[in-house]
């Protein structure tokens, strides 16, 4: 209770922009939450699903791969599927490798959704608090022109106290918010490259397996033709 009444004394003096900026920090905190569940859970899966992967993947036993991409949605799932599904049906790795792009389009618009209102709410909180402030001063300059001059110097200094509580909330607001932006974009940046490696290997084990194949066709060939 200690702390209350002085956080309620600072937010009543900080005048009316307090409001806005309490609500952009209520919704840059709700976003950021959801994003932080969001990403943490859809890394928690691709680690899943990549995890029961790779080992069919380097078997070579695509079958058990489409089995294990068809039962998740995960992003690493949708993205393997589209490669599973050209598997034997194309030749080219070039082919494969444009369909997969095709889905990480899809799927980073999806891990970034949300992520850059953060920094949009960070700027405006901190105009906010600058307004704020701005309207506060020219409150008080324009109380102090009727009093008398004796007590200008006391009435001045306590209004520019209180109006400069608006700018101090709205960096309050907006620092954290800054960090956590970059955070996720970090987290993000993180995610995209887990599935871009995966691409990549899932993308090699293919071409391995075609060369082989190529290869055990030709020695074929070569010991029908003697």
């Amino acid at each position: 209770m200690d702390i209350f009444y002085p956080v309620v004394k600072f937010f009543t003096q900080g005048g009316p922009f307090m409001l806005p900026i309490l609500l952009v920090a209520a919704v840059g905190t709700a976003i950021a939450v959801e994003r932080y569940v969001t990403l943490t859970r859809m890394r928690v899966r691709n680690q899943k699903v990549w995890a029961e992967v790779e080992p069919a993947l380097a078997k070579g036993d695509f079958d058990k791969a489409r089995e294990v991409t068809g039962k998740d949605d995960a992003a690493i799932s949708r993205l393997l599927s589209m490669g599973l599904a050209l598997q034997g049906a194309v030749r080219r790795r070039d082919d494969v490798e444009k369909a997969m792009e095709e889905s990480m389009l899809e799927i980073i618009p999806q891990l970034e959704k949300r992520t850059h209102y953060l920094a949009t709410f960070a700027n405006l909180a901190t105009l906010l608090g600058l307004l704020g402030t701005v309207i506060g001063l020219i409150h008080a300059f324009a109380a102090v022109a009727t009093v008398n001059p004796a007590e200008k110097a006391n009435l001045l200094s306590a209004s520019i106290s209180e109006a400069m509580n608006c700018t101090a909330f709205g960096l309050m607001t907006a620092v954290p918010i800054l960090f956590v932006h970059a955070f996720l974009q970090s987290r993000t940046a993180q995610l995209i490259d887990s599935l871009e490696a995966a691409s990549v290997k899932f993308l090699n084990v293919l071409a391995t397996r075609q060369s082989a194949r190529a290869q055990s066709s030709l020695e074929f060939a070569r010991a029908a033709a003697a």
